[in-house]
């Protein structure tokens, strides 16, 4: 199967060691940093399981390009602009699994493929929620850590049915865990709303996941917490508050050593995936005449901890 990975941070290396060594031929679409290290020294896993991958990479696709399955691991930032090339190289386009965190990704992906005039056709998008642990240590090069799972939905239609079950086969094939959920919407939700309490803290202050089990540290937390799920509640998903606050304490607790993706993106003075996190609460929170003060604030320190975008 020729399978295309669309973004080499840490998920994109991990995953693309991983089905690569199940003989699987893999082609890795990243930045020019990356595909020079993958190109002299392949995709190096280290921490659990460890391996070394030699995978072609690439900077950007070329025409006509075929694939039989495409997961794309890129950050929701470059969501867009990753579909829009996606669409104008590949054709026909093949089943997507989309691995992004937050919320609003499958409306970044229609506007990518609008722009590229290429629309998808039904059932090939599948929306994967991961909570594998992987950390970038470099390009082409990342620490695999403890257990972790990619879950899938449970599409209606048999074209959904049949990306669903090909992305099952391709990931459990390759040895990382997978399972169906009955609505993967919800666990979108889920992981938005844990990612809303954890990410911009530690990536505001500079700390671990750990550290958040203490004050002030656990008080700027609980009280994200607490607006995002008045978000989902007015959004039509309803959580239960207590289940949602024991959730967050034992993903605290499972990866205390961990930095998160949002605070080794500020660490490496990248863009954060905070508009699709506290960006889109503030959105759908507005849509419904919430106020949010502590997304707010959290919202704008991160932004102003990102570097600016030069004028389009």
């Amino acid at each position: 199967m020729r399978v295309v990975v669309f973004g080499a941070g840490a998920i994109g290396c991990l995953f693309a060691a991983r089905i690569a060594r199940v003989h699987h031929e893999v082609l890795v679409v990243a930045r020019e940093p990356e595909v020079v290290a993958i190109r002299v020294n392949g995709v190096i896993v280290e921490g659990r399981d460890p391996m070394t991958a030699f995978l072609p990479a690439v900077d950007a696709l070329t025409d006509g390009m075929r694939s039989d399955a495409l997961l794309l691991t890129v950050k929701a930032p470059d969501v867009r602009a990753a579909v829009r090339e996606i669409g104008r190289r590949i054709r026909p386009l093949p089943p997507i699994l989309a691995l992004q965190n937050g919320l609003g990704v499958e409306r970044e992906i229609a506007e990518g493929l609008k722009e590229a005039e290429a629309p998808l056709p039904p059932g090939l998008l599948s929306r994967g929620v991961n909570t594998v642990p992987a950390t970038r240590l470099g390009p082409g090069r990342v620490r695999a850590a403890g257990e972790g799972e990619v879950l899938l939905g449970t599409p209606p239609t048999p074209e959904g049915r049949a990306s669903v079950d090909l992305f099952r086969e391709l990931l459990g094939a390759a040895g990382i865990a997978v399972r169906a959920v009955p609505d993967i919407d919800r666990e979108v939700w889920r992981k938005a709303l844990l990612n809303a309490a954890i990410n911009p803290v530690t990536a505001d202050h500079g700390i671990p996941n750990g550290q958040l089990a203490r004050d002030p540290w656990r008080g700027q937390a609980e009280a994200l917490l607490r607006e995002a799920i008045g978000v989902a509640r007015a959004a039509g998903q309803e959580f239960d508050p207590d289940e949602i606050e024991s959730d967050l304490w034992r993903v605290v607790r499972a990866t205390a050593a961990n930095r998160s993706s949002m605070l080794q993106d500020v660490d490496r003075g990248h863009r954060t995936e905070i508009d699709a996190i506290s960006g889109e609460l503030l959105r759908l929170g507005a849509d419904h005449g919430l106020e949010l003060p502590a997304t707010r604030r959290a919202y704008d320190r991160i932004r102003a901890r990102e570097p600016v975008l030069p004028a389009a």
